[in-house]
């Protein structure tokens, strides 16, 4: 990095302002006005606004409703637009999204946040990047535009690496990623988000914190894939992968072999391809990055067809079939209700025009939400009753309390078939009669009685040295 041999002192007072306010930029901004500095949030959505300036939240997540109840009125103000006063830092966290077709990044609403901010930095104004985005996109994209307005751009890029339904907890508790143009950048964000997140990973460029947040979900993506592959090799050697990688784990010493089950997310579906791009700019290969994703895009696939295939098996046509299925948003632990890149979107796409209805249910995705991804929304002794089956997609824990042994024989239509996603059904329906129990990794007709496994793994478990 650069040397700077005048470095402005960095300032604690003055407005933070943070353009963007989803998921990333308002638990960011309702974090950093709760350690006491002034933050102006800038929404484009006008319906966003309004509901902010309320005080009521429009997503889902655990702390945030509160904060906006109790902060101090002039510690958080939302506006469309950056104010013409100077200004401490903007921090852009606007969403990037990948179009599912060309798999390249709309740069609109980056290029569109990075103009604004141009427009509005002073000499002591800091801009952070915070969306992600492929490896020296901050350099080509907004120190470009920056050099347009300002001889000396203060710039650095620190990535947001929360899981959603801990983000506030995680905001403060995980180290702060920064990558800078310079010394004087660096230090300016340092002591921005020291106040928030004491524990830095200080890297030498803006280039280097890019490729740290790819590679963090990269990797969660890769380790996953491997459960997925060998759910897929176990079903074509007629074996049980939960079976198989219960015993791998078992008191081994060496990292966990991740289970079976979908990988989604805006981040995780996303993030490996923009990685990947980065890497073909500069002439590299990715053949197990790419592997890995193609083996997690097929999982809502093989979903539909073990349901379909146990449709067929328990005599129900599929056009005059009723399926539940269970889990809207990408996840179910910790909740959230964040639909971007759910196995439920594609599951809807190869259902709807098969089977007579297509009922939805999510404890926390609103109804009107559900049904713009073409279910039909229910609650769930609605969508159970006199469905031929049910598909639970994420592993909420309300679900393995509600869809037991009882309400599936006194609400279904028998042979009931419930495919389950994670396995978190399985003490409870794998044995049960009149069930057609299915699983990812244990399809067709030896999905059931191999669960005398599951009680000698928990007889023989003992707590990890």
């Amino acid at each position: 990095m650069a040397e700077t041999t005048h470095l402005r002192t960095p300032r604690a007072d003055g407005h933070v302002a943070v353009i963007g306010l989803g998921y990333v930029g308002l638990t960011l901004a309702l974090s950093l006005a709760r350690v006491g500095i002034p933050v102006i949030g800038v929404e484009a959505n006008p319906r966003t606004r309004a509901e902010l300036r309320a005080g009521r939240t429009v997503l889902f997540e655990p702390g945030v409703a509160e904060l906006l109840e109790t902060l101090p009125a002039d510690r958080f103000t939302v506006t469309d637009r950056l104010p013409d006063t100077p200004l401490r830092a903007i921090i852009i966290c606007v969403g990037t999204l990948v179009d599912p077709a060309t798999r390249q990044l709309d740069m609109g609403p980056l290029d569109a946040a990075t103009a604004h901010a141009a427009e509005h930095v002073s000499a002591d104004t800091l801009v952070v990047v915070r969306s992600t985005v492929p490896v020296g996109t901050t350099r080509r994209v907004v120190l470009a535009k920056m050099l347009e307005y300002t001889g000396k751009p203060l710039l650095a890029f620190c990535p947001e690496r929360t899981i959603q339904g801990q983000a506030l907890a995680e905001l403060a508790s995980l180290p702060q990623v920064i990558g800078a143009l310079d010394d004087e950048s660096l230090e300016l964000a340092r002591a921005l988000f020291a106040p928030l997140a004491a524990d830095h990973s200080l890297v030498s460029s803006l280039e280097a914190a890019e490729m740290t947040k790819l590679i963090c979900n990269s990797h969660t993506d890769l380790i996953y894939g491997f459960g997925n592959e060998i759910a897929n090799i176990a079903e074509s050697l007629d074996l049980d992968a939960g079976e198989i990688i219960a015993a791998a784990n078992l008191r081994y010493p060496r990292p966990d072999l991740s289970k079976p089950g979908f990988v989604g997310g805006s981040c995780l579906t996303k993030d490996p391809y923009l990685l990947m791009q980065s890497a073909e700019a500069a002439g590299a290969r990715t053949p197990m990055i790419a592997a890995a994703r193609s083996v997690n895009e097929q999982v809502p696939r093989a979903a539909v067809e073990q349901v379909l295939a146990a449709l067929t098996a328990t005599g129900c046509a599929h056009r005059d079939a009723k399926v539940l299925v269970c889990g809207i948003a990408y996840k179910g632990h910790p909740e959230t209700d964040d639909v971007r890149g759910s196995a439920a979107i594609e599951v809807a796409e190869l259902l709807r025009h098969r089977v007579a209805v297509l009922a939805g249910h999510d404890y926390v995705v609103a109804p009107e939400r559900i049904a713009e991804l073409g279910y039909r929304p229910v609650t769930l002794e609605e969508g159970m009753t006199d469905a031929d089956a049910v598909l639970l997609l994420v592993d909420h824990p309300s679900y393995p309390k509600e869809i037991d042994t009882e309400a599936v024989r006194s609400r279904m239509r028998l042979p009931a078939v419930v495919f389950d996603m994670w396995g978190r059904l399985a003490t409870e329906l794998a044995e049960a009669e009149g069930i057609e129990y299915r699983r990812l990794g244990c399809g067709g007709a030896n999905s059931r009685h191999r669960w005398s496994w599951v009680r000698r793994a928990a007889s023989d478990a003992s707590p990890a040295a």
